[in-house]
């Protein structure tokens, strides 16, 4: 099969009893692209992601890493992957500098950078005096900021994200963004799943939004204001005309009326 995309995903559902999260989606990420996965919660946003990354088993569809079949390589697929979770589970007994070896121990990564990649990415972090400290010291922030560089420490083609920005100070949600762009420009992908409209307006090239398990629209900025009949709007309004403006609207006027 000839696929370029870095991600490739085909009628991806999983059911839970008799609920079914996720149903039939489609999605790719090209290189060179910061996608964006947007939806509200309990959409199956979350499954998605923990299917992609290798952490769920889907019931039917494929996914393909690279050009490769998860199902059928996983490793091979997670060796190509980074994953920067929501709340990160990280050793608590470990320093900073020893989980971020530990981590690199289990990927071909290049030893000999490997050093200088770790130090470049705690010193723009502010972490770099922290290293040598056990992680149970860290604050929220420090920790989703040295779980972010040991993702990007890999250098992976793909890197899939949830909700990156969660506990980070504004110095390092620009870090961060700025990251994204690097990554990117340099030919990778970034699967970027958020809460925050303005920071998915702001770094992606493309959008699908799901709803119910299912997509609900896909495009750049200027389909998915055709997609929802509105002119020059930003996201947000594009978002909410999607996956339900009218409801909010009701529950708007109720609040203002008491």
């Amino acid at each position: 099969m000839d696929d370029n995309n870095l991600l490739t995903v085909t009628g991806l559902s999983k059911q839970f009893g008799g609920y079914k999260a996720v149903d039939q989606v489609d999605l790719t990420v090209a290189p060179g692209q910061i996608f964006g996965f947007l939806g509200p919660n309990g959409a199956g946003k979350t499954t998605t992601i923990k299917m992609i990354a290798g952490l769920l088993k889907q019931d039917q569809g494929t996914i393909r890493i690279n050009g490769l079949d998860l199902a059928l390589e996983p490793e091979a697929c997670k060796l190509r992957t980074g994953y920067i979770p929501d709340r990160p589970y990280l050793y608590e007994k470990l320093t900073g500098h020893e989980f971020l070896q530990f981590i690199a121990s289990l990927y071909p990564v290049d030893k000999e950078n490997l050093e200088e990649n770790i130090a470049r990415l705690l010193d723009i972090f502010d972490l770099e005096n922290w290293r040598h400290h056990l992680i149970e010291s860290y604050s929220h922030g420090m920790r989703q900021k040295l779980i972010i560089t040991a993702a990007f420490m890999l250098e992976p083609p793909l890197i899939i994200v949830d909700e990156p920005m969660v506990g980070l100070d504004p110095k390092s949600a620009r870090i961060v963004k700025e990251l994204f762009k690097k990554h990117a420009k340099r030919g990778g992908g970034i699967f970027l799943s958020t809460h925050s409209l303005e920071v998915a307006e702001e770094l992606c090239d493309r959008i699908s939004i799901i709803l119910e398990g299912r997509i609900r629209a896909s495009g750049d900025l200027e389909s998915l204001r055709h997609e929802a009949r509105l002119g020059e709007s930003g996201l947000e309004e594009i978002f909410l005309q999607l996956t339900g403006a009218q409801e909010l609207n009701a529950v708007i006027q109720a609040l203002r009326s008491q």
